[in-house]
């Protein structure tokens, strides 16, 4: 039989497949083999790098492989997500975010990256209340004392948050929206300045997930008003929830979990959500997290992304009704 280059270029391919995709098979099943990025997109000491960092410990012994965290904080954490979104889906950057990546595709008209289409969710970690606190300096001691407050003197109160977008500054615009009160926002770039300058009196109001507060609030340097969940908190069980105070259906909660870019291999998917889910399963990661406010929950992919689109869709329609408005700063 006469054969030509291109027949015998075929018959080399076909010859060449089986090998390469024995390969690919080989490197998914060993994977991870060097160490895998963790971007947290904001900066280190808040409650997103607190989490990552209890999570991430277990998840690298489980993987047998470092996880370095990078702190890529700025822009209400779109700085550090864009990082990611533009990464390699390769197993070997992956991400930690809050619930700030929802908020932040219902608030900010355009964003470097669309916060579904250029991820791949790995798997939901934990759900925190949010909690709103003042220094012993304000002379309030309940959420209803700061709405009368507030009444009192309208635009003269300031609250901290850990940036435009995240859910303390959401929480509290809901918050003021039902009131019908108004306070001014002071965004930082992150909660770690932020709980500092709260904690020296600089700010006498702040509202963040709950991890960056219990230590303060359990050593009297913060007033503890209300959390924003459906429930108290385990962790700080004398802390009426907001909706108990006067503002039943108030709820607001705060989603953190693992994301990866777009295109990430179905096998790695697999590897890190069950690495992830393994850790929160670990008595010792699970009794961290809970004394912190937060709880573990160690979700599928498929419910992860699920959860996403849901909360983009429900903060949206808020959004719009209340009239918050952010920019990246």
């Amino acid at each position: 039989m006469t054969t030509t280059p291109l027949t015998r270029r075929c018959a080399l391919l076909a010859l060449a497949l089986p090998a390469t995709l024995a390969a690919s098979a080989a490197l998914a099943q060993a994977y991870p083999v060097k160490p895998i990025r963790m971007i947290v997109p904001f900066p280190p000491g808040g409650n997103t790098d607190i989490i990552a960092r209890g999570v991430g410990v277990r998840m690298q012994e489980i993987l047998g492989q470092t996880f370095v965290i990078e702190n890529r904080g700025g822009a209400g954490s779109t700085i550090g997500t864009e990082v990611l979104a533009r990464s390699t889906p390769d197993g070997y950057t992956v991400g930690f975010v809050s619930s700030a990546h929802v908020f932040n595709a219902a608030i900010l008209p355009k964003l470097p990256y669309d916060s579904v289409k250029d991820f791949t969710a790995l798997g939901i970690a934990a759900d925190v209340p949010t909690m709103v606190v003042a220094h012993p300096s304000l002379p309030v001691k309940s959420v209803k004392e700061l709405i009368a407050l507030a009444r009192k003197n309208p635009g003269q109160l300031n609250y901290a948050t850990s940036g435009a977008g995240t859910v303390g500054h959401l929480a509290m615009e809901l918050l003021s929206s039902q009131a019908k009160v108004s306070m001014a926002h002071i965004p930082y770039k992150g909660s770690g300045q932020a709980i500092t300058d709260a904690v020296g009196g600089y700010v006498t109001l702040m509202a963040a997930s709950m991890p960056v507060f219990v230590s303060h609030v359990q050593a009297g340097k913060l007033r503890p008003l209300g959390v924003t969940s459906a429930k108290r908190s385990p962790a700080l069980p004398n802390v009426p929830t907001i909706a108990e105070q006067g503002f039943p259906g108030y709820e607001v909660s705060s989603g953190f979990g693992m994301l990866a870019p777009a295109g990430l291999p179905a096998a790695m998917v697999r590897t890190v959500n069950s690495a992830l889910v393994k850790a929160l399963q670990d008595g010792t990661v699970r009794e961290r997290l809970s004394s912190q406010g937060a709880e573990p929950v160690g979700s599928t992919p498929e419910a992860h992304e699920q959860m996403i689109r849901n909360e983009i869709a429900r903060w949206t329609k808020i959004v719009q009704q209340v009239g918050i408005k952010a920019t990246l700063n």
